[in-house]
């Protein structure tokens, strides 16, 4: 019985020690459990800390940004500005401007500062109303003095300066800016300036005054996005030429009234001329279709001609060509030869005698020569040309004048006198005087006459060209029968 007893303990004692591991084992897996959760939370305490210090110093950075933000909003808008760009050889104030030489200019900027503003006030919302003006105006003075009195607009040239002093000295960004002599130097410089100020934040709108001069077009057309299209607005003085007019959905436009001259200006009238009869108005109205494409070299140029048709030369001119046959075809000056043997007269005479002959008698210098249509229309010889260097010759700014016959204002010419030319060069210059038309079209009767007398757009049997009724060359002066019937002779 004893015995048995003592099983009984140690079979129970032996229940106690599994017990007991196992509650050994249930303590220490709490315990490293316990342990992994005071390392992950010390890591979480961490990775907390240092996203608090980030958010902090995010929070200070965007405060810092936001504050330069407003600074740099307050900069554009303290310093924002509209830019009027102006080509000065073609946007020609009014008359009564600038006949008032500087008067007429402070009251030409007064009047343009009021219709820009106006004018923004309208199309520009939003903007700030501390904003300034800055205006540029780049012509050729002294060639827009001598246009402008040569017209009767001006009793003297200078008074073109004492405008442009006016306009200038009346506002403090106001500018009136003589490039000296040449078109493309204005072309130049305004391009450059717009090209400058285009993508300028502080420039918050152009007014581009250009609406004479189709080469503006390509340089518009370069813009290639929508939002700085609408940053520019048009400015028509003249009407828009061909290309600028076809931007009209691309860019906006506007006209100053009573600001800016609304015609070119025509030197014609105030040519002084011998007396002569009004012009010869041609019977024949073709009906063919008009020329579609114009040569490149035909370009309008932006400023007014300045050309005059002086007097023929007094000195004989030599004609190198005598012909024997009949009415020559294209023009050209002829001269008879009466002594020229015929076959008939080679036939007939003696063949072996060798006499003197007798002496030559001395002939006058041949009588100029025009060619006319059955219309009586005058009819030039043809000048074939290259495109490329009639562009070229236009750029050089020659005194036609002077290289072809004679100038009239010789040291006071505003084109140039010191260029030598070439023989080709010469040509491709009567090209291009042949692309401003003669006051007396194809009555013309002035042999040495480099003017045109026939539309260089136009095509032989149609009353229309590529400029339509903007054409400097009159209606007779289209569609002109190039067949020669008869020359007409013309007085020493």
């Amino acid at each position: 019985m004893a015995h048995q007893e003592t099983l009984l303990l140690f079979e129970e004692f032996e229940n106690l020690k599994g017990v007991e591991h196992r509650k050994n084992d249930l303590i220490q897996e709490l315990l490293n459990r316990l342990d992994k959760l005071n390392t992950d939370y010390q890591r979480s305490e961490l990775d907390h800390e240092r996203e608090k210090h980030f958010n902090r110093d995010n929070q200070l950075r965007e405060q810092r940004l936001q504050e330069e933000l407003r600074l740099n909003r307050a900069r554009i808008e303290r310093n924002a500005f509209i830019l009027v760009l102006i080509d000065g050889d073609g946007m020609i104030f009014e008359d009564n401007l600038i006949k008032q030489g500087e008067i007429g200019g402070k009251d030409a900027a007064a009047a343009l500062s009021s219709s820009v503003r106006d004018y923004v006030h309208r199309a520009v919302p939003g903007l700030s109303s501390d904003y300034k003006i800055l205006a540029r105006i780049y012509a050729n003075m002294k060639g827009l003095g001598d246009v402008c009195h040569k017209a009767g607009i001006l009793t003297k040239p200078s008074t073109i300066e004492e405008f442009a002093r006016g306009f200038t000295g009346s506002k403090h960004l106001f500018d009136f800016v003589d490039v000296g002599m040449g078109k493309d130097r204005a072309d130049e410089k305004i391009s450059e300036i717009l090209r400058l100020h285009l993508y300028d934040v502080h420039c918050r709108h152009i007014v581009f005054g250009c609406s004479h001069d189709n080469g503006y077009a390509r340089l518009l057309e370069d813009v290639g996005d929508q939002e700085t299209m609408e940053q520019i607005t048009l400015l028509e003085g003249v009407p828009f030429e061909r290309e600028l007019a076809s931007l009209g959905s691309k860019y906006r436009s506007t006209k100053f009234e009573g600001l800016f001259r609304t015609s070119k200006i025509n030197l014609y009238p105030s040519y002084v001329q011998a007396p002569y009869q009004a012009p010869y108005q041609s019977p024949y109205q073709p009906t063919h279709p008009s020329y579609p494409n114009p040569p490149a070299a035909y370009a309008q140029p932006a400023s007014p001609p300045t050309f005059v048709q002086p007097t023929p030369p007094t000195r004989p001119v030599q004609v190198a060509v005598q012909r024997t046959a009949s009415t020559s075809t294209n023009g050209s000056t002829m001269k008879m030869n009466p002594a020229a043997p015929t076959w008939a007269s080679a036939a007939t005479s003696a063949p072996a005698q060798v006499a003197t002959p007798p002496p030559t008698p001395q002939q006058d210098p041949p009588v100029p020569r025009i060619a006319r249509n059955k219309y009586g229309q005058r009819v030039d010889p043809t000048l074939n040309y290259d495109k490329e260097s009639v562009r070229k010759m236009r750029g050089l700014h020659l005194c036609q004048n002077h290289y072809l016959r004679e100038c009239a204002y010789g040291d006071s010419c505003v084109n140039r006198h010191d260029y030598n030319p070439s023989k080709n060069e010469l040509h491709t210059l009567r090209v291009v005087a042949r692309q401003t038309p003669c006051k007396f079209g194809t009555d013309c009767d002035d042999p040495y006459c480099t003017y045109g007398h026939k539309c260089p757009m136009g095509k032989e049997g149609s009353t229309d060209c590529f400029f339509g009724s903007d054409c400097w060359f009159s209606k007779d002066m289209h569609g002109i029968d190039l067949r020669v019937v008869h020359t007409t002779k013309v007085g020493k």
